[in-house]
């Protein structure tokens, strides 16, 4: 039985596009994958702290004296990266804020890139640990950044997941993608009509599938 993990990470609620997408890429991947395990996670709901001197305990040296906060902190983060670890698939709503991600996204992301967990360093470089996975984002953009080298130059969403999913070894990174929503009535149903088609595609192939095979 294979595992998916769903993160949202909107701040909308039930007004969320990216919690639509994501509800919808996991409801069809489960179809064409059945049997599959999910577990959920809410980073508006429950997002760990931002990085500081009393959660960096997973960067301590081994035998290192944690104080209680420090520990319960150091917990957090190896439940977060061991979730991760576990999943074959993630499934991601990344919305667009301010160019980037939500900041609860990218606290996430900084509990689970652990070195000797997800990466590590070596002689020749970074190496990433965690390969294996598909991870299918759900980004949502207000306006439009995939048309031209000065809009795609603006946004760290898509470019920054895929840059630190494959310093972590992820080689399947698929985006469904959903833009102009705030550019009209109409830019919003075209894009969503998009979206849904992309998510039919993204979801039957095969997980675990090299960029290449994706693109062929």
């Amino acid at each position: 039985m294979s595992k998916l993990l769903h993160i949202d990470s909107s701040i909308l609620g039930g007004n969320s596009v990216s919690r639509q997408l994501t509800a919808q890429i996991v409801a069809s991947w489960r179809a064409s994958n059945p049997g599959t395990e999910v577990s959920y996670l809410d980073l508006a709901v429950e997002s760990p702290s931002h990085l500081s001197s009393e959660s960096l305990g997973f960067r301590a040296p081994a035998g290192a004296e944690l104080n209680d906060v420090q520990k319960r902190e150091n917990a957090i983060s190896e439940a977060l990266v061991s979730q991760f670890l576990a999943s074959d698939v993630v499934v991601i709503g990344a919305p667009l804020y301010n160019f980037a991600i939500p900041t609860q996204l990218k606290s996430w992301i900084d509990r689970v890139a652990q070195v000797g967990r997800t990466f590590s360093y070596t002689e020749k470089g970074p190496v990433g640990l965690a390969g294996g996975k598909t991870v299918i984002i759900a980004s949502t953009r207000g306006g439009v950044y995939s048309t031209s080298e000065a809009m795609r130059a603006l946004e760290h969403q898509e470019s920054y997941l895929q840059t630190i999913f494959g310093f972590f070894g992820v080689t399947d990174v698929r985006f469904v993608r959903a833009e102009g929503l705030a550019m009209g009535e109409a830019a919003k149903a075209a894009a969503l009509a998009a979206a849904e088609i992309e998510i039919k595609t993204q979801t039957t192939v095969a997980a675990n599938q090299p960029l290449a095979a994706l693109a062929a």
